[in-house]
């Protein structure tokens, strides 16, 4: 019984290949895609982190120097910090982009499979 299985999932796995691309090339594509998406969250993050430590960090000094300007200090590094933190947002949409919407061609033979095994 067991062997009918593997056989039965064997000869699903070899119709699946319709792009030309083989499960093994398919999921490595996939594997490129995720690992490209953390990639992109975890150098598009370093940036505005290190930014923002910056700024906050020069604010303080300012504020130290001139207790008057505060709120203007303060005001100006808050534009700033938000300006820096658009970068780590654009890598947040890209990352995203990556994961889900490139993905999607490539998972259609895995859901092909799926549905297979489902089926029977």
């Amino acid at each position: 019984m067991g062997s009918d299985t593997l056989g039965m999932t064997m000869t699903m796995l070899a119709q699946v290949g319709d792009t030309g691309m083989g499960l093994l090339s398919l999921g490595i594509a996939l594997a490129g895609l995720y690992i490209g998406a953390g990639i992109c969250m975890g150098f598009g993050a370093i940036g505005p982190g290190i930014g923002e430590g910056f700024a906050a960090g020069k604010a303080c000094e300012g504020c130290a120097k001139r207790p008057d300007q505060a709120p203007l200090l303060t005001r100006t590094m808050l534009i700033g910090q938000a300006v820096s933190e658009s970068t780590g947002i654009y890598s947040l949409v890209i990352a995203i982009i990556l994961i889900f919407v490139q993905s999607s061609p490539l998972m259609e033979p895995f859901q092909q499979l799926l549905q297979k095994l489902a089926a029977g």
